[in-house]
């Protein structure tokens, strides 16, 4: 489930587990109706979202790990900042 802010998944052992939407940003930048569009992938060890072409696995969700994509924008910015300073 995603909000504005927020995606959120719910596991079959009861753990739910919520990360910003900003991590994801292909996610965040989709329309409400390409989120909602989700299927699980490789029997359900991760979720594929195919109007937006993102794949999250299960495990990466639950240690917080952000999209590769998130992590490279801050290390650009981290970079501007350095040769700025």
């Amino acid at each position: 489930m995603t909000t504005a802010d927020r995606i959120t998944v719910s596991f079959d052992d009861g753990r739910v587990v919520s990360l910003p939407l900003k991590w994801f940003p292909r996610l965040e930048r989709a329309k409400p109706a390409q989120r909602r569009n989700w299927e699980l992938i490789g029997r359900g060890y991760g979720v594929h979202w195919p109007d937006v072409d993102e794949d999250l696995s299960a495990e990466g969700f639950l240690k917080g790990w952000p999209a590769r994509e998130y992590v490279r924008s801050l290390e650009r910015k981290e970079r501007q900042h350095e040769i700025a300073a």
